[in-house]
């Protein structure tokens, strides 16, 4: 699903179908990812990171950000055809 979610997100967002927006509006974090990634930030916030769980939550923060970007412009996206109601 990842792999999809990666090759959809690169494509103008404007080009693609309703569904694969409302799927994108919608697309969170896999779980496993999620809990390693709140694992990690607790950790740090605790200053007990290793070297390599930097990297890690570096790289998960990336994904992170990379998502939430992704959302915000299918929400654009959505909104502009109606499919999804302005926010407030």
């Amino acid at each position: 699903m990842a792999e999809i979610v990666s090759a959809i997100t690169e494509l103008p967002m404007e080009s693609l179908p309703d569904n694969q927006v409302l799927v994108l509006c919608d697309m969170q974090m896999q779980s496993q990812q999620q809990e390693v990634f709140s694992a990690l930030l607790a950790r740090h916030r605790e200053g007990q990171l290793n070297d390599a769980e930097v990297r890690q939550l570096d790289e998960l923060m990336q994904v992170y950000r990379r998502g939430l970007v992704s959302k915000a412009r299918a929400l654009k996206v959505a909104v502009e055809r109606g499919l999804k109601p302005t926010l407030n």
